[in-house]
């Protein structure tokens, strides 16, 4: 019989399966009755099948419970008949027999042609396909018209999910030449429903307000756009209604209850609105508290992680949590699967309760074999050496999420998620399988230019944090310039002894007329090598033992800046020769530069952190008798403050102060401090911040205003991290920041102001660079970006005497991700 094009919902989905029941059980009672006329014994001497036109004979004969040889019945020939209608390749199969040969007559489902889909808006046609493909319908397959109705049940509830709860499905089937049919899914969205009210009923203790605030779901709100918590759905309620279960047991209400939940819809499907009836209960103290069970560790161990105490408000929080380090501990003793119960006894007499934590151990499991997936360009031994959970041992959640976090501290990798699998058979071994999301090595970038008054540019960089899939880090740079020629390459090998010690060697050349881009000429060469060693002390901090040997060449001559002049003639080994119309100023000098160093890192990832604290100090002093002399002390601080779900603050400081020895007079004027920019006090231009120099000699001073740097740098940070989808946090960051600092000298350097007159730099609160802005920052294959836009706060204007500030708002700079 020909399809005809129908509605599916309408007609198919019912009608069509009660036809095809009856057409079956008529099909079977006809077949028994001719059967039963039938000789009694038939042998089957052939089988042949008819009607066929994509399904082959084959597969037919693989679900037929009969073959030849066979004696047929009335029950083997019902066996038949169901077994091969129950295929679905078939609308109407028939039986007959013919003189010893067994004839199965089908006439096969019509194909699955095509298929389209309109009216989707909010989920891609591409989500939708492989959702019907789940199910069964796609082009090639036979149709199966219950299939339609799953259909249109799967594709509604996808639209439920997401508020849409006017959204309509259907499908149309369209009868094609061959034996074959075309399917169009028509779906009209409707417009989203939102939370209209929600209604709490039967408290007395705590206000609407109150409880609503705990709630995930809320009626439309300025940050639904975001949020998107004015959607409902049953998963989100169940949550709610679990939080507001938990406020108020942890509020002593120990027979609180959700006594009945109501959801209902305008007519229009627009709205929503949800009654809660609670029953508060009353308000209990614990009474007692106590262990039992299988203890494992003795009971007063266990009892000082129990945070319930008899005569408190009873907390479900504190059972839960006191539950929880009790599991830690015995967890950190190979009972990675133990199980603490607390078991309340309510006495509704006295309004109390006494509670029992059961504990039960289970099997002490062991650690079979650990696995890393993902990540085919690092060696496998660069992820083992960072395991604090071992192969062989009993297994320590505590250490498996450290080892998490270690890799997670690997620059190179962008995410790790951590299993525990059970192996089968063995109910005290698993596996740990560490599935790593790998992200960029490092950096890298260059370029050629000409200018006429640079001539021949040439520069490049080069930072790869996993050289060769080793875990080493190589640096290089080049840049070659008129004005600034530097080479330098580092190599960093973190594990160069067994016990973790990291050993850095570094070169470096480089010969610059200015320190920074505002800096007044000033020529220095210098030609160092260095040595690090950092040796670990605890699992989160380090000692840092290094060695630098400088060889240094400062020129400036009578055009120069005061302060230039001065520290070359009054520093080093120190000459001056007369040239035509002015005088060239040389110091050389050679130093060896001693380092030590602490450092305490607890941070969750290495770039993007949002957990944990870095402290870091750094000391550097010459040795004794060289020809220049000088300490400098720097410290960085990083601190991670969760606030909420959504936000985090990050506090920051950076402090250097650097002072002359023996006969030097102030510090090398390299090692100056600079301040103002991105990575400082961002609203203010990039280093221009603190003492300011000029030009001249004796009492012709004129005016420079160009930075020259401090000996003192005090610079703090304030950012509210803000959320952004989990997939991006590897990669970038927004954030709303005040910034404060400055840069001061504290003496052994002569300053003028704009008229030719002494001032001073020394340190002053007042002094202190304010400002405020957002900022992103996104980690690219070139280095890490950033983007800021600030506003300073307390901007100080040029005077005729007093030099001003100079402002930036928007800053942008690339590198020092890695």
């Amino acid at each position: 019989m020909p399809l005809k094009k129908s509605r599916a919902r309408s007609v198919l989905p019912q009608h069509f399966c009660v036809m095809a029941a009856l057409l079956l059980l008529v099909s079977m009672q006809v077949l028994v009755q001719a059967w039963a006329q039938a000789p009694r014994e038939m042998v089957v001497k052939d089988i042949r099948v008819e009607g066929l036109q994509r399904i082959s004979e084959g597969t037919v004969f693989n679900y037929l419970p009969v073959n030849i040889g066979d004696t047929l019945d009335q029950r083997r020939v019902q066996e038949a008949l169901r077994a091969v209608y129950s295929t679905e390749f078939f609308k109407d199969v028939e039986i007959r027999w013919d003189r010893g040969t067994l004839v199965i007559a089908v006439l096969e489902r019509p194909s699955i042609e095509s298929f389209t889909i309109s009216g989707n808006e909010d989920i891609k046609t591409e989500d939708l396909e492989e959702s019907l493909a789940g199910i069964g319908l796609r082009t090639g397959r036979i149709l199966n018209r219950s299939v339609l109705e799953d259909v249109e049940q799967s594709l509604t509830e996808q639209y439920f999910s997401q508020g849409k709860y006017a959204a309509t499905v259907s499908a149309d089937v369209e009868e094609l030449p061959g034996n074959k049919v075309s399917i169009a899914i028509n779906i009209t969205e409707g417009e989203r429903a939102r939370i209209r009210q929600i209604n709490i009923v039967g408290n007395r203790k705590f206000s609407d307000d109150e409880l609503l605030e705990i709630f995930e779901l809320r009626t439309p709100n300025w940050l639904s756009w975001f949020r998107q918590d004015d959607r409902y759905s049953r998963e989100a309620l169940s949550g709610d209604l679990e939080a507001l279960e938990s406020y108020y047991m942890d509020r002593g209400f120990a027979d609180f209850a959700v006594e009945s939940t109501q959801v209902a819809i305008s007519p229009d499907k627009k709205d929503i609105f949800i009654t809660i009836n609670l029953l508060e209960g009353d308000r209990y103290v614990l009474s007692d508290i106590r262990l039992a069970g299988d203890l494992i560790l003795p009971e007063d161990q266990l009892n000082q992680f129990v945070l319930a105490k008899p005569g408190q408000i009873f907390s479900q929080q504190l059972l839960t949590r006191s539950s929880e380090f009790i599991r830690l501990i015995l967890g950190e003793q190979g009972y990675a699967f133990a199980t603490v119960e607390p078991v309340p006894e309510l006495n509704k007499d006295d309004k109390t309760v006494s509670v029992v934590l059961y504990v039960d151990p289970k099997n002490r499991v062991y650690v079979r074999r650990i696995n890393f997936d993902g990540a085919a360009s690092v060696n496998d031994e660069v992820f083992r050496r960072e395991m604090r959970q071992f192969e062989g041992g009993y297994l320590s959640n505590a250490r498996v999420e450290r080892s998490k976090i270690r890799l997670q501290r690997l620059r190179y990798i962008d995410n790790v998620e951590v299993e525990t699998n059970p192996v089968p058979g063995y109910p005290d071994l698993v596996d740990i399988d560490f599935n790593i999301e790998e992200g960029l090595p490092g950096q890298f970038g260059g370029g050629i230019g000409y200018s006429d008054s640079q001539k021949l540019l040439i520069n490049g960089n080069f930072v790869h944090e996993n050289f060769l899939g080793s875990g080493n880090r190589i640096a290089a740079d080049i840049n070659t310039g008129r004005f600034r020629t530097i080479y330098s390459l580092s190599h960093t090998n973190p594990y160069a002894t067994l016990n973790e010690v990291s050993r850095t060697v570094g070169f470096a050349y480089r010969d610059i007329t200015q320190f920074t881009a505002g800096s007044s000429d000033f020529s220095t060469k210098t030609l160092s090598a260095s040595l690090e060693y950092s040796y670990p002390i605890t699992e989160f901090q380090r000692l840092v033992f290094g060695v630098t040997y400088q060889a240094s060449e400062l020129l400036a001559d009578s055009f120069g800046t005061v302060q230039s002049q001065e520290w070359v003639l009054n520093n080093g080994d120190s000459r001056t020769q007369d040239i035509i119309g002015r005088s060239l100023f040389t110091s050389e000098f050679q130093v060896f530069e001693l380092a030590l160093g602490w450092i305490f890192d607890s941070r969750n990832r290495g770039i993007f952190a949002d957990r944990g604290a870095r402290h870091r100090v750094i000391m550097n002093a010459t040795v004794p008798g060289s020809e220049v002399e000088y300490y400098t002390v720097n410290y960085n601080f990083k601190q991670y403050v969760p606030l909420t779900r959504w936000f985090t603050l990050s506090l920051s400081a950076n402090l250097g102060f650097g002072e002359a020895l023996g006969e030097t007079t102030a510090l090398p004027p390299y090692k100056n401090y600079f301040a103002g920019g991105p990575n400082s006090v961002r609203g203010y231009k990039e280093n221009r911040l603190g003492p300011k120099d000029s030009f001249g000699s004796g009492d012709n001073i004129v005016r420079g205003g160009n930075p020259y740097g401090g000996n003192l740098k005090t610079v703090g940070q304030v950012e509210l991290i803000l959320p952004i989808p989990a997939k991006w946090r590897s990669r970038a960051r927004f954030t709303a920041f005040y910034d404060v600092g400055n840069v001061f000298s504290t003496g052994g350097v002569t300053f003028y102001d704009k008229l030719g007159d002494e001032m001073e730099y020394d340190f002053d609160a007042n002094r202190l660079k304010q400002s405020v802005g957002i900022a992103a920052e996104w980690l690219g294959p070139l280095g890490l970006f950033r983007f800021s836009y600030g506003f300073p706060l307390n901007k100080v204007d040029d005077t005729i005497r007093f030099y001003g500030d100079q402002t930036e708002q928007f800053q942008f700079s690339i590198g020092g991700g890695f």
